[in-house]
């Protein structure tokens, strides 16, 4: 009987002992937004917080044995939650809201060997007012960083809301870059110009365009896009870093002019315009190949299309080639866009519009020499 009670006296204790330290549950990884691993793609200030349209700023990271995620956002986030495009392992982007605080990602990975890693790619998806500020990331005990091999093909888009649609994922310059299998960065504003200011004969001062204080002939060299003006937290500009575009680009993509026409900017203020933005950036991409599209117009349920500053774009490209720079290339989208492809009220490609717009274009680049990469870049 004494032995009975001994024996029960012990087990009461085992169990009320605390586990020993060496059983006790593991911390998840802190990977501080500084760290060398973390590859980010588009604009960034120093918070960090993203700027410019969707996927022209976001991250990636390339994790090994990953089973869980959470995405810690700090207070310039947008309130009350940002839009987020994530994909895991190269599949389709899928939308999440996020706030300031602690985000879990979810994951719904595949049994995997140990060892195996995991690459996740994260957007800010809306083209205004929409800032990811990253602090920080906490993946599981176990989970190491590792490093993200970026593609061999990196595209550049520069433009304005006809580079977008409801959000990045279904725009036809996003869809290029995942079909190419490519780094891709959209730097483009829905209503802006490219010319800097739109002067008005008789009134005091520039006047804005569609809301935009800038023009992309300006704005593109900065590290925040047009929303700056209204941002009570960061209402300056920055100018952007080039050498930060990592890897280099390689082939540069521009679709601007729609926002100038609209605003009765003189076509040849538009056409010198555009012959010195060309050349300020090709000092920044001295040997990469520039495609210039060319205005598909504004449809008509009951004609051909209205289109704008005819011969323009002809005009820039021959003054550039006049300089000797014969690797910038017109494609003629002339036909490219019908009014069963746009959105009745406003005249934008619909996302079904946008599909047919990246088609169109991936059929360009393959009969110029370019074509997709057989396989992203990690395994």
């Amino acid at each position: 009987m004494l032995h009975a009670i001994l024996f029960a006296c012990l087990l009461v204790a085992a169990l009320a002992s605390p586990a020993p330290l060496d059983s006790a549950v593991p911390p998840p990884v802190h990977i501080p937004n500084d760290h060398p691993l973390i590859f980010f793609h588009g604009r960034w200030d120093t918070a960090p917080e993203t700027w410019w349209y969707a996927s022209g700023s976001g991250f990636k990271i390339n994790v090994q044995d990953l089973s869980s995620l959470v995405l810690n956002l700090g207070p310039n986030t947008t309130f009350p939650v940002v839009a987020l495009g994530v994909s895991v392992n190269y599949e389709p982007f899928f939308n999440l809201n996020a706030s300031a605080g602690a985000n879990v990602i979810p994951l719904a990975l595949p049994h995997k060997r140990p060892g195996a890693t995991t690459v996740v790619r994260i957007n800010a998806e809306m083209y205004f007012d929409s800032q990811m500020n990253l602090e920080s990331i906490n993946l599981n005990a176990g989970a190491k960083l590792v490093l993200y091999k970026p593609s061999k093909i990196a595209f550049e888009f520069i433009g304005d809301s006809f580079s977008t649609v409801n959000g990045i994922l279904n725009a036809w310059d996003f869809l290029i870059g995942e079909t190419f299998k490519a780094e891709e960065t959209v730097v483009a504003q829905p209503g802006a110009t490219l010319v800097v200011r739109i002067k008005f004969i008789g009134f005091p001062k520039d006047e804005f365009s569609f809301g935009n204080v800038h023009g992309m002939s300006f704005q593109f060299f900065r590290t925040e896009d047009t929303s700056y003006f209204y941002n009570p937290i960061h209402n300056f500009t920055t100018p952007w870093d080039f050498r930060r575009d990592v890897p280099e680009r390689t082939h540069v993509v521009v679709h601007i002019g729609a926002n100038d026409a609209s605003q009765s900017v003189d076509q040849a203020v538009f056409v010198s315009t555009y012959i010195d933005f060309l050349a300020t950036i090709r000092n920044l991409y001295p040997h990469q190949p520039f495609f210039l599209f060319t205005p598909w117009g504004w449809p008509s349920p009951d004609g051909p299309n209205a289109f704008y500053y005819p011969g323009a774009y002809e005009a820039v490209l021959a003054a550039r080639q006049s300089l000797g720079d014969n690797n910038m290339f017109l494609v003629n989208t002339t036909g490219w866009v019908t009014y069963a492809d746009v959105f009745p009220d406003n005249l934008h490609p619909s996302v079904e519009g946008h599909a047919k717009i990246a088609g169109l274009f991936q059929q360009w680049l393959e009969d110029w020499g370019l074509h997709p990469s057989k396989e992203w870049s990690n395994p």
